[in-house]
């Protein structure tokens, strides 16, 4: 890498499943420079509105911490109306001079939704309740998917927490970027 050069970080795998009234969000604690892991234990995860909402980031820490409070924000404006607070979040993300520089990704829920959060002013709710984000997203997506989808498996007696961390497991196998240092947040309704 050259000095000129911005280094790139990766190293977040964040995953949503929602099964048999629980929610439960994943996530890594890696975080990598380059080629390099500078942190195996990061916590990628919160608990927002009182608790009534977990939320995990992908991308740069410090614009993701940012994120969290102006969620909480409209969270406390908004009670109880997850979908109309990211809504809102999402427009002021896309037109604020300083919000349109962060680079991050969310995946939140409560007991009714969950939703992933993008800075382009996506708000997008996953028809099969599952999200992956980040650098090994797409893997843990895809077992969780086929963990959920197996028949004659003893995949109908997992539980969300269950599901979310065998996909995570298997991400980490597969993405250089992940590792099995996995943190949960989990909520029944």
């Amino acid at each position: 890498m050259g000095q000129s050069e911005t280094p790139v970080w990766h190293g977040t795998t964040i995953l949503c499943v929602r099964k048999d009234h629980q929610v439960v969000i994943a996530g890594d604690g890696q975080v990598t420079m380059g080629q390099t892991v500078v942190k195996s234990n990061a916590r990628k995860l919160r608990r927002l509105g009182g608790g009534a909402v977990i939320a995990g980031f992908a991308g740069a820490t410090a614009d993701a911490i940012t994120l969290f409070e102006r969620l909480e924000g409209k969270l406390e404006q908004y009670t109880g109306q997850l979908s109309r607070a990211c809504v809102e979040l999402a427009k002021d993300w896309r037109t604020d001079r300083y919000l349109r520089r962060l680079e991050a990704m969310m995946a939140v829920a409560d007991k009714n939704v969950s939703l992933i959060l993008s800075g382009t002013g996506d708000v997008l709710e996953p028809e099969d309740g599952l999200i992956g984000i980040g650098s090994g997203g797409g893997y843990a997506l895809a077992a969780a998917r086929a963990l959920i989808g197996i028949d004659g498996l003893d995949a109908a007696t997992l539980d969300a927490a269950t599901i979310a961390q065998r996909a995570m497991t298997i991400a980490a196998g597969i993405c250089i970027y992940t590792n099995d240092k996995i943190t949960f947040e989990k909520m029944d309704y």
